[in-house]
This record gives C-alpha cells, sequence and structure tokens, in this order.
C-alpha cells in the first residue's frame, strides 16, 4: 500500500474543497446588483440612474401646484345649512298625517302642498272665521238700522252707542278668526277638517321626519320637513382662543372635507361670535360657502383655512417629500429621466400633512414625494 505525505493529503484536500465551493457558487442565480451598482455616478447633490432602473419603481414623481398660503393649519369645521335660506316645518295644529305630498330631495315652490293633515283644529279655526264673518255682517245690519232710526228721532243716543260697540266688538273678532286661520300657512283639504301644510318659500326638501299616520303636534320636538337652497351653505369653525387675531370679516378661506380629498372650496368668513364658548375656550366663526356644484352637504365635517391674499400663492408639497438634515430642508426634483436632485427649499407654514415652499422650489417642478428617504441614503451613504 501506497503511504501518502501527511502534507500532500491535506493540500489535495484543500483542492478538492475549494473546487467543490467554486462549482457550488457557479450553480447559484444571480441577485440584483444593489442600488449604487445601477447608479451611473453621482455628484454632491444629484443621483443618476438608468431609465429603466428597477429602484425607480420605487419611488413617486408629481408636478408641483400652486396655493393660497394659509395664516394657520387647517381648523376644525362642520358643513351646516344656510338658515337665512332654510325652512325648518312644523306644523302649526294637532292631527293625524293623512298623506305625504313631497319625498326627500325634491324641489317644491312656495305655497306647494307637503303633506295633508286630519286635523279638528284646523276645521274649528275656519269655523271660527266663518261665524265671526257672519256675526260682522249681522252687526253691521243692525248698525246701519240704527243710524236711520236715530237720524228719525226713534232709537235713543244710548242704543245707536251700543249698536255701535257691538259691531266693532264683531270687527275685531273677525279680524282675530282671519288672523289666526292666516297663522295656520296652510290650505283646506278635499274633505272637512282636513289641511294642508304648504312650504313657505322655494327649495329642496333635504330632510323628513314624517310618516303617513303619524300624530303631529305643534310643540313637537323635530321639523315635519327641512327645505333650504343647496346651493349656498354655511361652514360653522371652531377658533381656537390664540388664533382670534388672525381672522376678520369678509375674509377669505379655503375649505377641504375628506369626501374630496384634492379639491379646495373657497368661501369668506362673514360673522364672528362675540365671546369664547366657555367649555372648549373657542369661539364660534361663521363662512359662506358657493355651492353650486352640491358636493357639500350639510354635517359634513371639513378643514378650513384662513388666508391673507386669494391672489398670492405659493407651491404646496406634501411633508414625505420633505428631508431635513440639520437646518435645512430639502427636496428631490427629476432634472431628467433618471436623474434626480437635492434641492435646499425654505418653508413657510408646515402643517401637518402639507408645507408651503417660500424659496428653492417653482410651481410645475417634479418633485419626488414617495421615497425621498431611500434616495436621501443613497446619495450621502457612501460619502
Amino acid at each position: 500500500m501506497i503511504k501518502l505525505d501527511k502534507k500532500v493529503v491535506l493540500l489535495l484536500m484543500a483542492l478538492i474543497l475549494g473546487g467543490y465551493l467554486f462549482w457550488q457558487k457557479s450553480k447559484m442565480p444571480h441577485t440584483a446588483a444593489p442600488i449604487s451598482h445601477l447608479v451611473a455616478h453621482k455628484t454632491s447633490d444629484t443621483l443618476h440612474f438608468e431609465v429603466n432602473a428597477p429602484q425607480l419603481s420605487f419611488i413617486k414623481i408629481v408636478p408641483v401646484a400652486a396655493f393660497p398660503e394659509p395664516l394657520v393649519e387647517p381648523l376644525n369645521a362642520r358643513i351646516s345649512y344656510d338658515d337665512n335660506k332654510t325652512a325648518r316645518i312644523f306644523s302649526p295644529v294637532s292631527g293625524r298625517v293623512v298623506k305625504i305630498l313631497v319625498e326627500t330631495g325634491q324641489h317644491v315652490k312656495k305655497g306647494e302642498g307637503l303633506l295633508v293633515l286630519d286635523a279638528p283644529d284646523y276645521a274649528l279655526a275656519v269655523a271660527d272665521n266663518s261665524k265671526a264673518d257672519a256675526d260682522l255682517l249681522r252687526k253691521k245690519d243692525v248698525l246701519e238700522r240704527a243710524r236711520l232710526l236715530f237720524d228719525a228721532r226713534g232709537l235713543a243716543q244710548k242704543d245707536l252707542e251700543s249698536a255701535l260697540a257691538d259691531y266693532q266688538q264683531a270687527q275685531a273678532e273677525a279680524v282675530r278668526a282671519q288672523a289666526r286661520l292666516n297663522n295656520l300657512n296652510g290650505n283646506p283639504g278635499r274633505n272637512p277638517g282636513q289641511y294642508v301644510l304648504v312650504a313657505p318659500h322655494d327649495g329642496v326638501v333635504s330632510e323628513r321626519q314624517v310618516s303617513a299616520g303619524s300624530e303631529v303636534r305643534p310643540d313637537a320636538a323635530n321639523p315635519l320637513f327641512v327645505i333650504t337652497d343647496p346651493a349656498r351653505v354655511w361652514v360653522q369653525v371652531d377658533l381656537p382662543e390664540q388664533q382670534i387675531a388672525k381672522v376678520k370679516i369678509g375674509q377669505a378661506v379655503v375649505v377641504q372635507v375628506d369626501a374630496y380629498p384634492t379639491a379646495s372650496f373657497g368661501g369668506k368668513i362673514t360673522a364672528i361670535a362675540g365671546a369664547l364658548d366657555p367649555v372648549t375656550r373657542r369661539m364660534q366663526v361663521r363662512c359662506e360657502i358657493e355651492n353650486s356644484h352640491l358636493k357639500l352637504k350639510p354635517e359634513m365635517y371639513a378643514r378650513v383655512s384662513p388666508i391673507a391674499d386669494v391672489h398670492d400663492s405659493l407651491p404646496r408639497i406634501p411633508n414625505t417629500a420633505i428631508v431635513t438634515q440639520g437646518l435645512y430642508s430639502y427636496v428631490f426634483i427629476e432634472k431628467s429621466a433618471g436623474v434626480l436632485q437635492r434641492q435646499k427649499v425654505v418653508l413657510g407654514l408646515q402643517g401637518h400633512e402639507e408645507s408651503y415652499v417660500k424659496e428653492g422650489l417653482n410651481v410645475g417642478d417634479h418633485v419626488v414625494t414617495i421615497g425621498t428617504l431611500l434616495l436621501n441614503a443613497e446619495l450621502t451613504g457612501n460619502d
């Protein structure tokens, strides 16, 4: 048997192991190159990627738009009816609903019927009015006869004065009965004792809280119908005490709602409360907004931003586009396909989600809004 030297054996084993490892490595699939290998070259503030580099699919680039700069961060608010153009309708008489004549969302004209009531109180008011008119005619005839007899010296002065007093009393009763009937603001129904509740002005039926067969009363807690002009709404703002000095009557505001996150609605401040709420320490501010598009609905939550000048706008970007290093803020701007430059900016108002840029950014620039931290790490990682 051939005896091999110990050193030769170890050398052969090392060669076999090395060959095996090389063979295994050659069979392994090639992994994607790190981002730094796909960068053509890098300067102090610019990254150059291949046009089809997969890393570009992980970033989002959007053009910058300008918006009026607000004076404060968006304030919590609520959309409400314009009470100057809204009627909350109650029944002036008690009764049972016989028929509903309108539905929610329907346009109605002034005097158009809303519902029919079986209302004995209305029948009594009609009867009182008719009785008062009849009594007035009778007392008028009595007064005229009394005057003729008095002129013919066939009636005493006191009897004439008594007839005149009766006539004046009947006249007052007729006025009262007619006023009561007019105050009911309705029309008689087809059947005796029926009452038709009518719309006090033109508008849209936005709410209906009654159904056929319901018993209604004048002292009900909730209105039977709400009729409004939806083309104008109010925005009720809860203004913190420390922001009172920044708002005034007639000031322009920008309103945003969650239903339309990319839209802004313009309005103005029309009323400011004279005192703070003692519990919340906030002041009620009312804004009016034109709503011909009918997108804003009462009871929507909103965010209101008072602005200094509606004609003075600044670029607005999401906070995810901003990278902070020390005392300075930066954004990444796409100069061309695959070329991203880090740009120093000076910020104005910084909100929770968006910020306004005073210097370093122009409207129309294409800014990276997602992936800025990765780009900044790549730019500074190998410095």
